[in-house]
């Protein structure tokens, strides 16, 4: 999913806490966890994997993988309130 300028700009500090809650808002739910690895599965079969580490940021190519991973558009970021 390509995600305009607007959107990146707002993304790019997102930590895994603030990715974390997002996800547990959007119904997924934890898996598994094996040290700072934490899978969270949503019940439509969707799994994303983080490695976790407190406020940490994501590089971007990390971070458009798991936006992938959570197959979310820009209405999806915006309901989620991770973007304006």
């Amino acid at each position: 999913m390509n995600y305009p300028g607007n959107i990146w700009k707002q993304l790019k500090n997102i930590s895994a806490d603030d990715l974390i809650a997002a996800l547990q808002k959007d119904g997924f739910i934890p898996d598994l966890s094996s040290g700072s690895r934490r899978v969270y599965r949503h019940s439509d079969g969707r799994r994303i994997a983080i490695d976790y580490h407190p406020q940490k940021t994501f590089g971007p190519n990390l971070l458009k993988a798991l936006l992938d991973d959570a197959s979310w558009k820009e209405s999806d970021l915006k309901r989620l309130k991770l973007v304006k």
